[in-house]
């Protein structure tokens, strides 16, 4: 039985963010069922250096202050991501700053990075680490504080902190709900922010490679696009996430919340979003990994970011509408997507281009 099916009615009366902390106790309790498959050899790939038994990861934004790494690994999930997480402990934007749109199976934030901060998430990441035999595997999403006047030295404080308990980094600067960080993903600010950010990674861990991804906004203008390749080429990212919630509100949406500010994510975004990922893939000629984010609640969604270019694929707002038999039943049609149209691995569709 799935017990999210019984749950969900009750989850769905309570205010958005008290569901999401009450959904965090629950999986820290134990009152979540683990997987009980084990993952398809179809869906396996290694990069990095590192394995992913299966490519369905947990966005950022869920899980902020790393509370509930394990139990959220045991769902199925190929890996999770942390975060966002500042330097220093904040708030985040005033309530209500969370909004359902059912109809449309999108939701509504402008929470504003809140987050316990990295000294906070680093302690969590530390006793994660330590009491288990078999670490999963684990990104560490960084973003700057509010009032903070030097983006990049937040971003290099986060990685000092944090580095040591990642398996990827990633650099966010696409969301719309801190002011002016989306101007982050200009060249010349990009390359600046990278430059200091490299230098805090050897810093950190000069005998350990850690792959530094940033992650972007839905929102960008071709030419924004040609320019972040270039920059990520050229300074040797190991990878892009596309992407973040869009600012735009998209035709069509239904729910009474639809006008409400902040970063729109969910079933409206899977089209903008797979886009951009393809644009991305052919801009960098398919020589970084991408990881495709934005829409994705179906074996097919996440079979159609991979055939435009993603190697991993994130979801987080299908959980609130479909809870997580999700995660088993995308990988599950995933790999009969995959068999049907002839491929022996997952890294064989990736880029393949639309059917």
């Amino acid at each position: 039985m799935d017990w999210y099916r019984l749950a969900r009615p009750l989850l769905q009366r309570l205010e958005p963010e008290a569901a999401h902390d009450l959904s965090l106790w629950a999986l820290r309790h134990g009152l979540v069922p683990k997987a009980s498959q084990s993952d398809d050899r179809i869906l396996a790939q290694r990069l990095w250096g590192r394995d992913f038994a299966n490519p369905i990861g947990l966005a950022a934004g869920y899980d902020k202050n790393a509370v509930a790494v394990g139990p959220l690994l045991t769902l199925g999930f190929g890996f999770v991501e942390i975060g966002s997480v500042t330097p220093r402990p904040q708030p985040g934007n005033p309530k209500p700053r969370l909004f359902r749109l059912p109809e449309d199976e999108a939701v509504i934030n402008r929470l504003g990075f809140n987050n316990r901060g990295a000294a906070a998430a680093a302690a969590a990441l530390a006793r994660f680490r330590a009491g288990r035999a078999k670490h999963g595997l684990v990104g560490v999403n960084l973003g700057k504080n509010k009032d903070s006047a030097d983006a990049a030295a937040d971003y290099a404080e986060g990685v000092r902190q944090l580095a040591r308990y990642a398996d990827y980094l990633v650099i966010n600067v696409s969301s719309p709900n801190t002011p002016g960080l989306r101007a982050l993903q200009g060249p010349a600010e990009l390359e600046a922010l990278l430059t200091q950010v490299r230098a805090a990674l050897a810093e950190a861990l000069p005998d350990r490679p850690i792959p530094l991804l940033v992650k972007l906004a839905p929102d960008l203008a071709e030419a924004d696009m040609e320019d972040i390749a270039g920059v990520a080429l050229a300074h040797g990212l190991d990878g892009l996430i596309a992407t973040n919630t869009t600012i735009a509100r998209l035709a069509g949406l239904k729910g009474r919340h639809r006008a409400e500010a902040g970063g729109l994510s969910g079933r409206p975004l899977l089209a903008p979003s797979t886009a951009v990922l393809a644009r991305l893939h052919r801009l960098t000629e398919g020589r970084l990994p991408l990881i495709g984010l934005g829409g994705v609640a179906s074996g097919a969604d996440a079979y159609a970011k991979i055939r435009a270019g993603a190697s991993l694929v994130q979801l987080y707002t299908a959980l609130v509408y479909q809870g997580p038999a999700l995660v088993g039943a995308i990988k599950r049609d995933l790999a009969a997507l995959l068999r049907r149209d002839g491929f022996a691995s997952l890294s064989e569709a990736v880029g393949a281009g639309p059917r």
